[in-house]
């Protein structure tokens, strides 16, 4: 049973989205998203309820031994454990050359990772990753929570030919850098497909071949009453360079592993193979749907998409 604080800090948060996904209706998702850029009250007291959320009552309930819930930090370390640690990476280092013959793609480029692990946490808030020695963590967001973690618009940030940090301020990331780029519950923040888009093609940019974008969103339902969406962000991510490597459908979110492919055309042929009609170059959630008809614009059944889609359920503990 969630407490009146967590229910509190869990309403604030969901508000701040709807609010801005009913500016986006309005203003267009650009526009939207500079006001809410500008609004340092509004920027600030997210970051302190949502490091509150997460810290306190997500690990709270994550510890206790009646959880059914999956920790977002945990999966991402996991898994990041297996890939460069126990070099899975190099399996699917295999299958893409393979791939690479079918279709006649030449492959000129080399996997090479740091140790420990160059990780760019997007939306990081508060650092969660900042603990595991085996990361070596850029943390960035829009309204840092604390000082270990440095202000920077993703959407807006240069890209170029190294890291340019001025005091608290990310001004230039560095392209082919970083050997993660971690999404947890970012791209549901940002208020339509096309800001997401940029976001992953800037992550994109942003990796080494074969690098890893690590995304969680979360998500309350079974498995299957959102996955033409999840599908569609398959396809999407396919087309701009990422295969998939590893989802799992978690009890309060998706968990998701994509690798940045060693030649988009490898990856594009994942999106070549399985498309089915209602894919589209597009990466939506529920909550798009929900705010007016004139926003649903891709052919996805909506008896498919959950009315009462769950941000931050109030029994979330994903921390």
């Amino acid at each position: 049973m969630a407490s009146e604080e967590h229910k509190l800090l869990s309403k604030y948060i969901k508000d701040v989205h709807l609010s801005l996904r009913k500016s986006t209706v309005k203003l267009g998702a650009d526009a939207a998203w500079q006001n809410h850029c500008n609004n340092g009250d509004t920027l600030s007291k997210y970051a302190q309820y949502m490091q509150k959320l997460a810290t306190t009552h997500w690990e709270q309930n994550c510890n206790s031994e009646t959880s059914e819930a999956t920790s977002r930090v945990k999966w991402v370390v996991e898994f990041c454990y297996d890939y460069f640690i126990n070099t899975v990476y190099k399996k699917y280092k295999e299958k893409e050359l393979l791939i690479a013959q079918k279709i006649d793609v030449p492959v000129d480029v080399e996997e090479s990772f740091t140790k420990p692990m160059k990780l760019l946490d997007v939306g990081s808030c508060y650092n969660p990753f900042k603990d595991y020695d085996i990361f070596d963590v850029l943390s960035i967001d829009l309204c840092p929570a604390n000082a270990s973690v440095l202000q920077c618009d993703f959407l807006k940030v240069n890209i170029g030919p190294c890291n340019v940090i001025n005091e608290s301020t990310t001004n230039q990331l560095q392209e082919e850098f970083f050997d993660v780029v971690t999404f947890c519950f970012f791209l549901e923040y940002l208020p339509s497909s096309e800001l997401r888009i940029l976001a992953c093609e800037k992550a994109y940019r942003l990796l080494k071949p074969g690098g890893l974008l690590i995304i969680n969103t979360p998500d309350s339902k079974h498995v299957g009453a959102n996955s033409k969406i999840i599908k569609c962000w398959r396809y999407t991510l396919a087309h701009i360079g990422f295969n998939r490597i590893k989802y799992e459908k978690a009890k309060f979110m998706h968990c998701m592993a994509f690798r940045k492919s060693l030649h988009k055309e490898i990856a594009k042929r994942w999106a070549l193979l399985y498309k089915e009609p209602y894919m589209k170059y597009a990466i939506h959630i529920p909550q798009d749907f929900n705010i007016s008809e004139e926003v649903f614009t891709t052919p996805i059944d909506k008896d498919s998409v959950a009315d009462d889609f769950q941000e931050l359920p109030f029994s979330t503990t994903q921390d």
